[in-house]
């Protein structure tokens, strides 16, 4: 399906539901050619680090949802140094900041501080965080923030109200309108995406993709980078199912890379090391590195915290970047030097 095509929900659909295997080595030869044009085989790395798991949103699929009777842990100023010195240790230079959507228990001011701590250390500095006001994303920015990931879930109004059941995510809108407020405070990266298996997945892809549209249409300059995780159990217990398959996972991903060859897709650690191998072959064109998905849990004994999700992949950094230069592939540890943001 080339760029310039008109989709439509009914159109993915087909295209998901179709068994032809021809057609899907056909599918994933045009993605593969695409993205060796636009990316060659340069891969971005970069490792996530949680720094709160405390919650007042009750999203029923996620493991530190404030109705979930877990241990909660915020890192100190301390703690998260020691962190972010280990993940440095292993060469990356690209960090993501998470929290829980809790603006009481991690507000501003502590965001602002451990972007000061990263600054340390890495190069680019990324956060994943509940939703701002535009004046809130302008200080991270200025802080030294450069980009900020945040997912709609699902664009499906009702299957949103279903699964969100309190706190700030409740609101769709203000959700929903927060990447234009990120991109008008400057930010230089914007990550979109949806949890596959939610929502109703043709609409929710074609809504993601209007999505997308529309923000470079209105901000241009930003880089945009699109991910596409699956629903994952958590401590091994299935909180909800997922009717997304591998082979779906691959077709979404070649349709993406068609439909923005220049468009960055991620590939998190929630999938298997064989299946995120398999991708990088095909469209993905970034990676996390040796994923934690506890709070903090880069140095021995700070790993025994509850999981936002289980992870599948778990090679850690070494064995990581080993595969990618022994399978000719370019690993890239950071897209630029540190300026300040004015």
């Amino acid at each position: 399906m080339p760029a310039a095509m008109p989709i439509s929900p009914a159109s993915i659909q087909n295209l998901l539901e179709n068994q032809n295997v021809q057609q899907l080595e056909s599918l994933a030869q045009a993605a593969r050619k695409a993205t060796r044009q636009y990316f060659g085989r340069a891969i971005g790395l970069y490792t996530p680090l949680y720094l709160s798991n405390y919650c007042s949103s009750h999203c029923v699929y996620c493991g530190f949802h404030s109705h979930h009777p877990i241990k909660r842990v915020k890192l100190s100023a301390e703690e998260t140094d020691r962190e972010m010195r280990a993940i440095a240790a292993t060469g990356i230079q690209n960090i993501l900041l998470l929290t829980g959507e809790s603006p009481q228990a991690t507000p501003l001011d502590y965001l602002k501080n451990a972007i000061r701590l990263a600054k340390k250390y890495f190069q680019g500095i990324t956060l994943e965080i509940y939703p701002l006001s535009n004046d809130g994303y302008r200080e991270l920015y200025l802080e030294g923030a450069d980009g900020i990931t945040i997912y709609q879930e699902t664009y499906d109004r009702s299957r949103y109200r279903e699964v969100h059941l309190a706190g700030q995510k409740t609101d769709y809108d203000f959700r929903r309108n927060a990447p234009a407020r990120i991109a008008h405070a400057g930010m230089r990266q914007i990550s979109l995406g949806i949890l596959l298996g939610l929502g109703p997945l043709a609409e929710d892809l074609y809504a993601l993709y209007s999505h997308l549209r529309e923000m470079e249409q209105s901000f241009p300059g930003v880089e945009y980078s699109l991910s596409f995780p699956r629903l994952r159990t958590i401590n091994s217990q299935n909180f909800a199912g997922t009717a997304v398959d591998d082979t779906t996972l691959v077709k979404i991903l070649c349709l993406t890379r068609l439909l923005f060859p220049r468009t960055g897709i991620n590939l998190s650690t929630r999938e298997s090391a064989e299946f995120r191998n398999r991708a990088l072959e095909i469209a993905v064109s970034r990676i996390s590195v040796g994923s934690r998905t506890t709070v903090g849990g880069y140095l021995e004994g700070s790993r025994e915290n509850a999981p936002q999700f289980d992870i599948a992949d778990e090679r850690d950094a070494e064995e990581t970047l080993g595969y990618l230069r022994d399978h000719g592939f370019d690993p890239v540890f950071t897209d630029w030097r540190r300026i300040a943001n004015t």
